[in-house]
């Protein structure tokens, strides 16, 4: 059909484009046109960006042939490039990116980390999309890659070593279930472990793993010589939590590794508390297999998680139910060809709107600059807990601790302390029945909202 025309879609139009064709002559008109013009950088279609395709062809008399091609783009809010953070981190440029500082005092971070308005505007267009022309399987399919290729380059890992899942909890039960544990072999843990992750072991004992629990030091701290004692040639796994939920406190990754593998043992690593908010290099921690949520430090939301495992340990875990993502590899009705790297675990259709607002996160994270980030808040909690301890609380978090939680026991009556901070518009966590606090400062957090919570503390204690 010599006489249509090709048309190129850059990704910041939205157009419809008529070429009629008979007789040898062409006539094209381009009807609407329209772009954000933000985002007019080239051809190349980036993460953020979606586009589709419609041809329409309508055969009409005279040998006339009507050919409509019609090219959507979208262009969701563009991430701030890294160049607009000066060096080191300015919080007062941070906040005009995050809305909850115009709202509250939130120092519950450690709890839900409120994302800033490039990942709740890429969770819009996501929503708004599906009710108009949603986005086509491909471009979400290419957006699941852009995210795993993101989160491995934060953290130093391989991208055949990263996979996605729905929830932290969903690994580390696929760890436990493909070592195949039986009556005699052991797990070591410790009493700073995510709560959930009990549950797990519990199972297991029922069946007659033996589960050690490592009990933590008067000072708060956990290091690999607590856990030693416990480990012998029955052991297969440690399992810890990186930075504890509990009071914050931050595991020696290298340490764990090269003990547990000197007793032929792995370990893993629920990571959530720590990704995002501190710098992390898999590749040199020894860590065999790590997970994280996406709705606390990386700045994302619920319904998807990072399922990292070292390359070298990957034929230890296959994949425990299949779907979606295996039929992909198909070679027959009945011969399916499975990934061998990390995307096997990636079984059915994900959360694919969560998966646009991890991708603005942690591109977020990396334009900020991780190393700057945990530079501010791990200041912002050493300030904090001095101040803390300074009023006559007991402090739980060890001293010179390397995350951004402090957790203490205020010794006052919760429903007073719960009442006063609500009155002053100030969010942080309470746990054990109220009497401890759990603060965590994230990067868009500031000294002087430390320093109202402080006020209303030392006002309390009297």
């Amino acid at each position: 059909m010599p006489g249509i025309v090709g048309v190129m879609l850059a990704p910041w139009e939205t157009r419809q484009r008529r070429v009629f064709t008979g007789a040898g002559a062409v006539q094209a008109r381009a009807v609407w046109r329209q772009g954000c013009g933000a985002c007019r950088q080239g051809s190349v279609l980036r993460p953020w960006e979606t586009r589709q395709r419609r041809v329409f062809t309508l055969v009409g008399g005279g040998g006339m042939i009507a050919v409509v091609v019609l090219l959507t783009g979208r262009c969701p809010r563009r991430p701030k490039p890294a160049e607009v953070y000066p060096m080191p981190l300015d919080p007062q440029r941070i906040r005009q990116d995050f809305p909850v500082v115009q709202q509250t005092t939130y120092l519950a971070s450690a709890s839900v980390t409120p994302s800033p308005a490039v990942v709740t505007q890429a969770g819009v267009d996501f929503v708004r999309a599906k009710g108009s022309i949603p986005y086509e399987l491909e471009d979400m399919l290419a957006q699941t890659e852009t995210l795993r290729s993101l989160f491995a380059q934060l953290v130093n890992a391989r991208l055949t070593e990263v996979g996605l899942i729905y929830t932290t909890s969903e690994a580390e039960n696929m760890v436990v279930r493909a070592l195949g544990l039986q009556q005699g072999d052991n797990i070591v843990t410790d009493d700073l472990h995510y709560s959930a992750s009990y549950v797990i072991y519990e199972q297991l004992a029922a069946q007659g793993v033996e589960i050690r629990i490592a009990k933590r030091l008067p000072d708060g701290s956990a290091p690999p010589a607590v856990f030693a004692p416990l480990m012998d040639r029955g052991t297969r796994l440690v399992s810890v939590a990186w930075i504890s939920h509990q009071t914050g406190y931050r595991h020696d990754l290298a340490g764990l590794a090269e003990l547990a593998h000197a007793h032929g043992a792995y370990l893993y690593a629920d990571i959530i508390q720590g990704v995002g908010m501190l710098p992390l290099d898999l590749a040199a921690s020894g860590v065999d297999f790590c997970a994280a949520g996406s709705y606390k430090w990386l700045l994302g939301s619920f319904g998807v998680a990072l399922f990292y495992v070292r390359e070298s340990r990957l034929e230890l875990i296959p994949p425990d139910r299949f779907g979606f993502f295996h039929v992909l590899g198909k070679t027959g009705p009945l011969s399916h060809e499975l990934p061998s790297d990390a995307r096997k675990f990636m079984y059915a259709t994900p959360a694919f709107g969560p998966v646009y607002q991890l991708s603005a996160g942690i591109q977020y994270v990396l334009d900020v600059g991780v190393a700057e980030i945990a530079e501010y808040v791990i200041g912002l909690a050493h300030y904090l807990r001095a101040e803390l301890e300074a009023q006559g609380f007991q402090i739980e978090t060890p001293a010179g601790n390397q995350s951004a939680i402090v957790a203490f026991r205020h010794g006052l009556d919760p429903a007073i302390v719960q009442k006063r901070l609500s009155e002053a518009d100030i969010h942080v966590n309470f746990r054990e029945g109220g009497t401890q606090i759990r603060i965590g400062s994230a990067l868009f957090n500031v000294q002087a909202e430390l320093d109202a919570f402080l006020a209303v503390m030392k006002e309390l204690k009297g």
